[in-house]
């Protein structure tokens, strides 16, 4: 075992360049080399690729990889073949031409790691070709296969069907985001045979999260894509019309940027996600369609501009930002409006009452996490079953989140019960007539026509928070629809505003409430993230000069490989080039990411633009 051990170690600073490995991918490696089955959930950026790679480096046999990422197979068979490894894949896009190499490799025995996608495994055609080889099934992705999880796939059902077809194969399922609920539904879909569980920590504390109120969606979208000129940045949106609209506004602002959605034509979205990927575009605005095929490192920052459908949409969504382990940002701009949305389409579908029942409790947390005054890091790692913080120590504020930062406060708990009643008594006298724009204009004392008209200016509740502002009344009234004090009802096409029965007790004083408000405008934050750079800077000098030209040359030599730059190296590897300013191949190979594959291919070009500076 010792030996084993020693010679995976081995084989990852050869292959990959890397001294230690990353938490639980040893112990995943291993138990798959012993034949064995396990479960991994990782955090996005926490090595879940290299747990069934490295099996495949060892020359043993084929590792097969199950994933429904289409639009990524190919730069992952780029980034295997990159450290030396025999890749391939097999799926729809591919031309006649690369389907009789992939095919040809297959029959030969020459391939080691093998990516095809759920329903093309599912025809069977290729059983002949590798049932013998197989040493490892990995299923990426594998919160696909669970009803309670996010992107429910029924062919993810069927897999079992294929994988009985390999009974001596070890079993590998990955995914990023799972609960305790979805983990066990997992390993009894995918009939996992004793399985190990490896679940990591979900925390990613190199990103700063903030959850704040929507209020001018442009502006506060142009917010933080300023903050990060000439840097990779995603923004979602929920409809095709919002992301037009958004591309334009950063296009008239003078930002890089292209949309990305269903109804743009396929060269279109792959010319965009082609430039974003190669980094010949800054900013992608999109809709949730883009981004699973994605797997630029350097994305700076990911802004929600409309709430996604679940904590698990969002865990996966905002963990495209900093995976190559450097800060990033990560912005989720809220309305109450957005579930009712969610809520709405989900029930043009034809689903199950269990997958309906999953889909409530998603809209749920997702609401409970944008606008409870609460630490973001602590509600996100709770949600996945993890406590905060990972280190098992009584810090409370995670110093990365608007809430830890100051920017979001809690009411005091007396204020915020007579703010609540104020706003509920409101809708109680309305009687569910009006929506939630209507009642906020009556709180603000707005005297419209209409409010006129229909004598409500003469209520106590007008104007009794007309001091508050616009924004934070919208904000309490979203506040208290996710905690089921308030709730909205479509009646003839027309969102209305009710009060829950929750609501009534809590206007008789039985109940608590927590309401927050933002209290800073977001300009500011460069020296907050300053000061997250500095954490994971880990001390170095950087030339921030050498770094745009390594950037750059990376760029020209992807181009021209047409491969992503992040395949050549990743961020993090041209920054300690930066630093350390190393003058011979030896100097190259002590740097993190530099395996002996890239060391060969490319270590000598990048010397000469490095000694040019020492020069």
């Amino acid at each position: 075992m010792k030996n084993r051990l020693n010679a995976l170690e081995e084989i990852l600073k050869r292959r990959w360049g890397y001294d230690s490995f990353k938490p639980l991918q040893k112990e995943a490696v291993e138990i798959a080399l012993s034949g064995r089955d396990c479960m991994v959930v990782l955090p996005t950026g926490g090595g879940k690729s290299l747990c069934y790679q490295l099996p495949a480096a060892m020359g043993h046999g084929l590792v097969l990889v199950v994933s429904p990422l289409i639009a990524l197979m190919d730069d992952q068979v780029a980034n295997a073949r990159e450290i030396g490894l025999e890749a391939d894949a097999i799926h729809s896009n591919l031309d006649a031409r690369r389907r009789r190499d992939a095919y040809r490799r297959l029959s030969e025995g020459k391939t080691e790691l093998l990516y095809i996608s759920p329903e093309r495994l599912l025809m069977g055609d290729l059983l002949v070709y590798i049932s013998e080889r197989i040493i490892l099934a990995a299923i990426d992705e594998a919160h696909c296969v669970s009803h309670w999880g996010h992107d429910f796939r029924p062919e993810y059902r069927r897999l079992k069907e294929v994988l009985d077809r390999f009974p001596k194969a070890a079993r590998m399922a990955l995914t990023a985001t799972a609960t305790p609920e979805v983990q066990n539904d997992i390993c009894a879909q995918l009939a996992l045979r004793e399985p190990s569980r490896l679940v990591g920590h979900p925390d990613r504390p190199n990103l700063i999260y903030r959850a704040l109120p929507r209020r001018d969606q442009l502006a506060q979208i142009l917010d933080i894509a300023r903050r990060h000129i000439g840097s990779g940045g995603i923004v979602y949106a929920q409809t095709r019309k919002d992301v037009e609209r958004l591309a334009k506004g950063l296009k008239k602002a003078g930002i890089s940027c292209a949309p990305y959605h269903a109804g743009l034509s396929a060269n279109d979205r792959q010319s965009a996600q082609d430039d974003f990927v190669k980094e010949k575009l800054d900013i992608i605005v999109a809709t949730i369609a883009f981004g699973m095929g994605i797997d630029r490192s350097n994305v700076r920052f990911v802004a929600h501009a409309n709430t996604p459908k679940s904590m698990e949409h969002y865990q996966q969504e905002s963990g495209r930002a900093g995976r190559d382990g450097m800060p990033a940002e990560c912005l989720l701009l809220f309305a109450a409006s957005d579930l009712a949305l969610h809520r709405r389409l989900s029930k043009t579908e034809n689903i199950s009452p269990q997958r309906e029942l999953a889909i409530e409790r998603q809209l749920r947390a997702i609401g409970r996490y944008a606008v409870a005054p609460v630490c973001r890091h602590r509600l996100l790692t709770n949600h996945f079953g993890a406590p905060y913080p990972p280190d098992g120590s009584n810090k409370k504020n995670c110093g990365a989140c608007d809430v830890c930062l100051g920017e979001t406060k809690s009411l005091p708990d007396d204020e915020a019960v007579l703010t609540a009643k104020k706003i509920l008594s409101a809708a109680w006298r309305m009687e569910g007539r009006y929506g939630t724009g209507y009642v906020a204009h009556l709180l603000l004392g707005r005297s419209y026509e209409r409010i006129k008209f229909n004598g409500h200016n003469k209520l106590k509740v007008f104007g009794i928070l007309k001091d508050s502002g616009e924004p934070a009344v919208r904000s309490w009234i979203d506040q208290l629809i996710v905690q089921d004090f308030l709730e909205i009802k479509e009646e003839r096409n027309y969102p209305l505003l009710y009060i829950t029965a929750a609501g009534k007790q809590l206007c008789k004083d039985k109940g608590s409430v927590i309401l927050g408000m933002p209290i800073l405008p977001l300009k500011r934050k460069k020296k907050k993230l300053a000061a997250l750079n500095k954490k994971f800077d880990c001390g170095l000098d950087i030339d921030k000069e050498l770094f745009e030209r390594l950037r750059s040359f990376r760029r020209l030599l992807a181009e021209k490989s047409g491969i992503p730059p992040y395949i050549i190296f990743h961020d993090s590897a041209l920054l300690e080039m930066a630093a350390l300013k190393p003058k011979t191949l030896n100097d190259l190979r002590s740097i993190k990411g530099i395996g002996e594959h890239k060391l060969k291919r490319y270590g000598a070009a990048f010397l000469k633009i490095i000694n040019k500076t020492n020069d």
